[in-house]
């Protein structure tokens, strides 16, 4: 788990509409992400 205010790994997804992601695009600005569970399933 990370610590508030640490950094966050790097990593690369493929975005909603199939391009992909990498935390290079948001390197030294402040930034949120947050996770979800698929629709309709548990947690």
């Amino acid at each position: 788990m990370l610590k508030i205010g640490s950094q966050a790994p790097k990593f690369k997804l493929e975005s909603s509409n199939g391009e992909q992601f990498s935390s290079d695009e948001i390197k030294d600005k402040f930034t949120v992400i947050v996770f979800y569970p698929k629709n309709n399933t548990p947690g």
